[in-house]
Order: C-alpha cells, then structure tokens, then sequence
C-alpha cells in the first residue's frame, strides 16, 4: 500500500458521496472529448492518471493505449475490472452542455464505464481494511472494432498484471439509473465483420451491355443475404445479418467498376455463427458469378468475437451482491443480445491468446435513464419504455450522470467486494 491516508474503517462505498463530485467532474471531462478506436491517447492518460493518483501500480501502452493499473493488498484472490476507452463515429445530438462537439460520441456508455471503474479504484484503495487480495483495473482500447480485448491480451496483460480468477464489466443500458440486469447462459453475441469488394467492369451508363455493373450485383447480394436469417438459421436460434455500408461509383452516367459492401453477422451460439457467417461468403461468391465478374470478389474478415457465457455461479454471487445493494427489485433478469462484445476474450474464449484456462467471467447490464426520462418514456411497460428510449450507439444516447454515475460505482464496487478475500480470512 502507499502512503495516501486512509479512509476511517467503514465500508468502502460509505464514503462515495465524498468523492463524487470529482468523478462527476472526471466524467463529463470524459464525455466532452471521445476519441476513437486506436486512438484514444487522452482518455487512456487520463484514466492512468486516475489510477496513478490512487496508488496503483499502472502500465501504460498496453496493447495500443490500453492501460492496467495493479493494487496488492494480502493474500487473496485476483480480480480484475474492465472499463472501455473508445468512443464511436457518431455525431453527438443529446443537446447537453457537455455535449462532445466533433464527428466522435461516447454513444455506448464507456465515458460511464470508465468514470465507475476509476471511482471504484478510489474506494477499494482508501479501504484496504475491507477486503484482500489484489485489484487489477483495466482500460482496454478498441472495444467498438472488437480489436483491443486481443491486442491487450496477446501484449501479456496477464503476464504484466497476474492471472486474475474473475473478470468482471458492466454496460450501459436503457434501464432505470440504478437498476442491474444478469443474465445465465449467453448475454451478448458473437460476430463476425466482413468488407466485400465486388468487381465490375466499368461504363456508360448508356452502354449497360458493354459493362458489368457492380451496383447491380452488390445489391443482389444484399437482398440474397436477408435469407441467411429467413431460411438459413432455425426460427429459435438468434442470428442477424446487418449491410451497413454500401459504397459505389460517384457519377449517375458512369457504371462504376467496383462496390463495396461492409456487413456483420452476429450469432448466440457459436455454431449458428459460424453456419451464418459461411453463407454470407457462398452466397458474395455465387452472386459475382451470376452478374459474370471478371474477377472473384475480395472477402475480408476484418474482426471477429465470441459469444460471452457469464460464469453461472459466479453470476450468482454478483447477482446476490447487487441485490444486498440496490434491493432485489432493482435487480433484473436480461436476455440474450445480439450486442457484440470482445469481452468473452478475457477467459476461456481467449485461451488461444492468453494461454489461460478456468478464468471466470462476470458481466452484467447498468441502467442509465434518469427518473424523468423513464417516466416521460411512452409505453406501460418496461420493454415498451426501453424500445423508445435513446439506445446505444444512437446520437442522442447519454446516460443521466446524477443517478447512473453512482449507481454505477455502486454496482462495480459491490460486485468487487463481492469476489475480493475478506480481511479475516484472506478468501
């Protein structure tokens, strides 16, 4: 431990309403200034920084910009915390004064992640008498492009920082701000994100007969691909199959000679996933050969992540701390997701690249609509009120700092309690 004064001997989250102006503060620095995947310098020495100040051991440049701080506190368990750096390519619309001015937004939540995870670190360190063990905080880079849980795993964050026996992230979500969501089995899906180039042989828009014309075969293959789902996948399994960019040609008289497409799959179980994803490329293929290519079409994987399976018992044990915290009808149930995580990375799905089995995973889902918000929401129902809320990655998604930012500290820091050794027994 540092030489930092200690807090009076209480429970660490007594003292929250102390430092929460400050992580306020900390947040909203945050959410003014998103920076994108693999480019996120300021937030990652920001948060160090945070660290730093706590008295933890931190490394920086994990990975990218991804940073791990380490506290050691006895004997005991190893549990780490994950926090997202990155922001998303959106152009912020919420209307608040501190409100991000730019082509970039924190959309998902990870400014909230973030602001919790340094708040956490803060408590747990001012009250070493509450538990034992050591605490790894991680801020990991590239979240969105589902590149950094890798890149920060094959860069030996576990071989920096000990092999932890829990990992444990929450999410932003559209429940109420104080509200938690488990989920058994999988909780997010697994995907697969491909950039398909189609090659034409370009024109007078004309003289069709005297090209091939890309846009014509591209959109074949965007419709053909809805099938994937309507008659590739069985009705109960969860699958989608999303084209979010369409780009071709820059002239209405010219036929252009190539289109590219970039699209992902997603999938609950693995087996769905890999079925899915091997129709998409059967069927670029075929369609290029229909339209008379004169060349096969270039299929690249660009990023890929499992489907995230919670440890049961351990999700058990979260489950039960958030429910002495917050009051069991504040704890919900959530189903499965075709939100897509790197997450799963982190334990077994990842052992490839961390060369690490038996490690546990615990991940859960954090509410951040205000009081007025939710109420103001249309719908009778729960479902009905979170449908018409603003959803993640929107423009207009912003959780409402007053009652999400300590919720969510609350959330972290209780689950870790939960995991850490007590300090009568060290397990």
């Amino acid at each position: 431990m540092t030489g930092h004064a200690l807090e009076p001997p209480a429970a660490p989250l007594a003292r929250l309403g102390a430092h929460l102006r400050d992580l306020t503060t900390f947040y909203l620095e945050l959410h003014r200034d998103p920076e994108l995947s693999g480019e996120e310098r300021r937030t990652a020495d920001r948060f160090a920084a945070r660290l730093e100040s706590a008295g933890y051991a931190t490394t920086r440049g994990i990975g990218g910009h991804g940073v791990a701080g380490v506290l050691r506190n006895g004997d005991g368990p190893t549990v780490l915390l994950r926090a997202e750096l990155d922001a998303l390519p959106v152009r912020e619309t919420t209307g608040l004064p501190y409100a991000a001015d730019g082509q970039a937004a924190h959309a998902c939540g990870h400014d909230l992640h973030l602001a919790a995870a340094a708040g956490t670190a803060l408590l747990l360190a001012r009250a070493p008498q509450a538990w034992r063990g050591t605490l790894v905080v991680a801020g990991q880079p590239a979240e969105e492009t589902l590149e950094g849980a890798r890149a920060m795993l094959a860069d030996g964050l576990y071989r920096r920082c000990g092999r932890p026996d829990d990992v444990l992230a929450q999410h932003a979500a559209p429940l109420p701000a104080g509200m938690v969501a488990h989920g058994y089995g999988p909780v997010t899906a697994g995907s697969v994100t491909f950039r398909v180039v189609v090659h034409g042989r370009g024109g007078h828009a004309g003289a069709p007969h005297l090209a091939v014309d890309p846009v014509v075969a591209a959109a074949h293959v965007v419709t053909r691909l809805q099938t994937v789902v309507a008659r590739e996948a069985a009705p109960a399994d969860q699958v989608a199959v999303t084209v979010g960019s369409f780009r071709a040609g820059e002239r209405a008289n010219v036929i252009p000679d190539r289109a590219e497409l970039a699209l992902t799959v997603r999938a609950v179980s693995e087996a769905s996933l890999a079925r899915a994803a091997a129709a998409v490329e059967r069927i670029v293929r075929a369609e290029c050969a229909a339209a008379a290519c004169p060349r096969d079409p270039e299929i690249v994987r660009l990023s890929a992540s499992p489907v995230t399976h919670p440890d049961p018992a351990l999700t058990a044990a979260l489950r039960a701390a958030h429910a002495a915290e917050f009051g069991t009808e504040r704890v919900a149930m959530w189903p499965p997701s075709l939100a897509t995580e790197d997450f799963a990375l982190f334990g077994d799905a990842g052992v490839d690249v961390h060369g690490e089995r038996g490690i546990r995973l615990g991940y859960w889902m954090l509410g951040t609509a205000g009081p007025a918000a939710w109420s103001r929401a249309p719908g009778s129902t729960a479902a009905e009120k979170m449908a018409a809320l603003p959803a993640n990655h929107a423009p207009d998604f912003a959780p409402d700092a007053r009652s999400a930012l300590p919720a969510a500290v609350r959330a972290l820091t209780a689950a870790a309690l939960a995991r850490l050794g007590s300090p009568r027994t060290g397990h």
